[in-house]
């Protein structure tokens, strides 16, 4: 019986997702450059389950039913070219080539187009959840050739994660690299929220000095209310697990992040479609800050701060942190979902907000409650400009900014560094003003380069150069927009 759907690349996810599909009633080939890594996996964990190990890609593409659906798990860049050059040869017309790694939106783009005008489909696929959500349900944001999604919709929507109400967290997302895209925002939004329970957690232990079981407690509490999500509930279970010596082991972690490049990928992207991801910015930032930890370590003993001290109440204390996480994740969200439309517009993309909060209800990373009144917010207005500007949102960031307000002072005045929560609340600030000191901008700019400027008592798009030295002339520069 001919397979329906292959993979090649037998990881740990490949492995997890080759499960998944098969115990979903699906029959799945497999292949990987290391034989002997399939040999093992078809006569270990994959014993028993429908699916069959090949030896080499023409056998894999021989034992495919029509159209044939192949889906690499490979390291993103040249292998994904690499194989995509050795299967063309071997594919017919309406064959579907499947990237479920982390590509670049743009190098997914790209292969579309080629594959597209070579007779044969292309699918960039966002698969997020990590090695559990690949077994038991990830969330999957496929994009590229829609010709394709009626052949992958089936299998896909099987094997993705369900929320309650049954939905499978998976749909379409558009054309090109837009499944891909809309993964790596999932991954820039997924940096802000884990930055921002580090900052929480910073103040919790530095300022209030609380304990492994305290700060347990209370994001334990916080899993079950607004705030629940799956990062809350892992920080929740990573706070109660302690050494062999029965001391916390987090408190014996090494404070020097890593990261794999779509948190950046998110951000250099923001800056090409001018959308302001400053939270998502320093999140990454802080990854690298936290990298330099032998400079750091140097600098502790030169660079002196305030001396920690907090003489308030420290239960509210907690509880203005919860309310001022929860105001900062909101403004993450806006952020992310600004990027979007941004892109959306540069690269002709039609996007359902509302349906990529509900992919993003289970499976994933950033699974958590608030998707739930993201998803209402684009149903009550799919051409929502910004989060903030719905009216559950207007309404909930309105008391919840001083809370945020009040743990930055106490922050900043004990030398603690919220750099991600910082920015939620600078961007706030900023978005809600109808004035901002950009005209002394465009005057500096106009002063030094004669990059004109708009005029408040002249119609807008009329630009305007002043001779500020009395030696300038009337000669000015061109306007343009990086």
């Amino acid at each position: 019986m001919p397979s329906q759907i292959a993979l090649i690349g037998v990881g740990l996810m490949g492995e997890n997702l080759a499960l998944n599909m098969a115990d979903k009633g699906f029959t799945v080939s497999v292949f990987d450059v290391s034989a002997q890594r399939v040999e093992k996996f078809i006569a270990g964990r994959g014993q028993g389950a429908k699916i069959h190990g090949c030896s080499s890609m023409q056998e894999l593409v021989g034992s495919l039913a029509l159209p044939r659906k192949i889906m690499l798990m490979v390291p993103a860049g040249k292998p994904v070219d690499e194989i995509i050059e050795a299967l063309i040869v071997l594919l017919d017309a309406g064959d579907i080539i499947i990237d479920g790694g982390n590509s670049h939106f743009s190098d997914t783009s790209r292969r579309t187009r080629r594959l597209e005008a070579k007779g044969l489909l292309y699918v960039g696929a966002g698969v997020s959840g990590g090695e559990e959500g690949a077994l038991l349900g990830p969330s999957i944001m496929p994009g590229g050739s829609a010709a394709a999604w009626p052949s992958v919709k089936p299998i896909f929507q099987a094997i993705a994660a369900k929320v309650d109400d049954g939905a499978p967290c998976c749909d379409w997302i558009g054309a090109e690299g837009s499944g891909h895209f809309i993964k790596m925002v999932h991954n820039g939004i997924e940096y802000g929220d884990m930055q921002l329970i580090c900052e929480v957690y910073d103040v919790m232990r530095t300022l209030l000095g609380m304990t492994a079981n305290e700060m347990h407690d209370v994001f334990s509490q916080w899993s079950e209310g607004e705030l629940n999500s799956y990062l809350i509930e892992i920080t929740r279970d990573i706070l109660a697990v302690k050494d062999d010596d029965g001391l916390p082991l987090l408190d014996k972690i090494l404070d020097k992040a890593g990261q794999k490049g779509t948190g950046k990928w998110a951000v250099v992207t923001a800056l090409d479609v001018a959308a302001p991801l400053t939270l998502i910015t320093e999140a990454v930032f802080a990854r690298v800050l936290s990298s330099m930890k032998d400079e750091r370590v140097l600098a502790s003993s030169a660079l002196k701060g305030p001396e920690v001290r907090f003489s308030g109440d420290r239960k509210a204390f907690v509880d203005e942190l919860g309310k001022a996480l929860y105001a900062a994740k909101i403004i993450s969200y806006a952020q992310g979902y600004q990027l979007m439309r941004a892109a959306a517009t540069d690269f002709e993309w039609k996007l359902n907000y509302g349906g990529i909060a509900l992919m993003w209800r289970g499976g994933c990373i950033i699974r958590s409650v608030l998707l739930v009144k993201i998803k209402h917010a684009f149903d009550l207005n799919p051409e929502l400009v910004n989060l903030l500007m719905d009216p559950f949102f207007t309404a909930t960031i309105a008391p919840a900014q001083f809370s945020l307000r009040n743990v930055l002072g106490e922050a900043t005045k004990n030398g603690i560094p919220m750099p991600a929560m910082s920015s939620a609340l600078a961007y706030y600030d900023g978005y809600r003003s109808a004035n901002l000191p950009a005209n002394l901008l465009q005057a500096q700019r106009d002063y030094f380069g004669a990059h004109q400027y708009e005029r408040i008592d002249k119609p807008r798009g009329a630009y305007f150069h002043a001779n500020w030295t009395g030696r300038g002339g009337e000669t000015a520069s061109t306007v343009y927009s990086a």
